[in-house]
C-alpha cells in the first residue's frame, strides 16, 4: 500500500489506516479478542501501518488489545491513541487535559500498549477549561523525554489548533470527513493545509452507511451508538439514500464497492488525508483496503460533486450535546 506524510515533522503512514475502536467500544456486540489480534496481523500483512485507539475506548481494554496484537510488528507500525477525557468507575466522565493529567495519560497508555513511545498522542477533545498553549506545552516536554513522537488534535477549531501549533508543531488533526460529512471544507481543511497538517479522517464510511449495508430496516444492537444518533433514524436512513444511490452508480462503473468508492473519494480530496475506516471483520478489511488503488478522474470527482451538492442530508451527525464536546 502507498504512503503518506501527515504533517511536516516527518511521520509517514499507509494510506489507509486501521480505526481499532469498534473491536471493544460503541458498536455492540463485540468480537472475540482473539479475532481481532488476528484482523490486525492481517492488516499489517496487506501494507497497512496505521493503528488509532484511545484510553477511552473501553475503556483502557481497546489499547491493550491494540498493543498486544501489535507487539511482534511494534517496529514497522504507527499506534495512535488519545488523552483528554476524565474517567470513574469505567464510564468517560467529562473532559480533563490539565498538565498533571495528561502526565497521568501519557503513563498509562505506554503501559497498556506495551511500548516505550507514542507514535501519535492525540488530544482526543478540546477542554474549554485548560488553555490549549498549556496542552501543547506538556506534549513538547513529552516529545522531548522520548515518550512521544508527533502530536495530535482532535475535532479541534482552527484558532485552537493555530495557537497549538504555534507551541509544539501539530503533525495530524483527526475529524469525521466523508462524502456527507464536509463541513471542515469551509475553515478548518484550509487551515491546516496552510499550516501543514495532515488530516486523519475517522467515519469515512459514515458509521457504515456509506458502505451500502445499512437500510431503514436495519436494527441496532442495544447500546450501540447508532440508536442514539440522528442521522441514523429511520427516517432519516430512508431520505439519506439518495447519496446511497449516487455511490452506488459509481461502484457499478468501477467495478468497486460502495465502501471502496466512498474511500476513494476521501483519499482524492487531498494528498495529506489518510482515512481510518474501522472494522471487525476480515473481508470488509480486505475491501476497505482495496480502496487505496482505485484512481477517480478529475472529470468523475466532477460528477460526484455536482451530483452531491444536489441531495441534502437528513440528520445532524451527532446530537447537541456531543457536539458542544467537539470544540469546533
Amino acid at each position: 500500500m502507498q504512503k503518506r506524510k501527515l504533517g511536516n515533522q516527518g511521520l509517514e503512514v499507509s494510506a489507509i489506516g486501521l480505526g481499532c475502536m469498534g473491536m471493544t467500544f460503541s458498536y455492540v456486540p463485540f468480537p472475540k479478542k482473539e479475532d481481532m489480534i488476528v484482523m490486525m496481523e492481517k492488516a499489517v500483512e496487506q501494507g497497512v501501518t496505521f493503528f488509532d485507539t484511545a484510553e477511552v475506548y473501553g475503556p483502557y481494554n481497546n489499547e491493550e488489545l491494540v498493543g498486544e496484537a501489535l507487539k511482534p510488528f511494534r517496529d514497522k507500525v504507527v499506534i495512535a491513541t488519545k488523552f483528554g477525557f476524565d474517567i470513574q468507575d469505567g464510564k468517560m466522565v467529562g473532559v480533563n487535559s490539565k498538565p498533571e493529567h495528561i502526565k497521568q495519560a501519557v503513563e498509562g497508555s505506554l503501559k497498556r500498549l506495551g511500548t516505550d513511545v507514542i507514535d501519535l498522542y492525540y488530544q482526543h477533545r478540546v477542554d474549554p477549561n485548560v488553555p490549549i498553549e498549556d496542552v501543547a506545552g506538556v506534549i513538547k516536554d513529552l516529545i522531548a523525554e522520548g515518550k512521544v513522537k508527533y502530536f495530535g488534535l482532535s475535532e479541534a477549531g482552527a484558532q485552537t489548533i493555530r495557537k497549538a501549533h504555534a507551541v509544539q508543531p501539530v503533525s495530524a488533526l483527526q475529524s469525521e470527513y466523508s462524502l456527507w460529512t464536509r463541513q471542515h471544507e469551509r475553515e478548518i481543511i484550509p487551515t491546516i493545509e496552510e499550516l501543514g497538517i495532515g488530516l486523519v479522517a475517522f467515519s469515512p464510511l459514515g458509521k457504515g452507511f456509506l458502505a451500502g449495508k445499512i437500510d431503514e430496516s436495519t436494527k441496532f444492537g442495544e447500546g450501540d451508538i447508532r440508536n442514539i444518533l440522528p442521522r441514523y433514524t429511520e427516517e432519516a436512513r430512508e431520505a439519506n439514500k439518495a447519496l446511497l444511490d449516487l455511490i452506488n452508480q459509481f461502484a457499478e462503473k468501477k467495478n468497486a464497492t460502495p465502501a471502496q468508492i466512498a474511500l476513494a473519494w476521501v483519499l482524492a480530496q487531498k494528498p495529506w488525508i489518510v482515512p481510518i475506516p474501522g472494522t471487525t471483520k476480515l473481508h470488509r478489511l480486505t475491501e476497505n483496503n482495496g480502496a487505496a488503488s482505485i484512481e477517480l478522474t478529475k472529470e468523475e470527482l466532477q460528477e460526484i460533486e455536482d451530483a452531491s451538492a444536489q441531495i441534502e442530508i437528513t440528520g445532524t451527525r451527532y446530537t447537541e450535546a456531543m457536539e458542544k464536546s467537539t470544540g469546533l
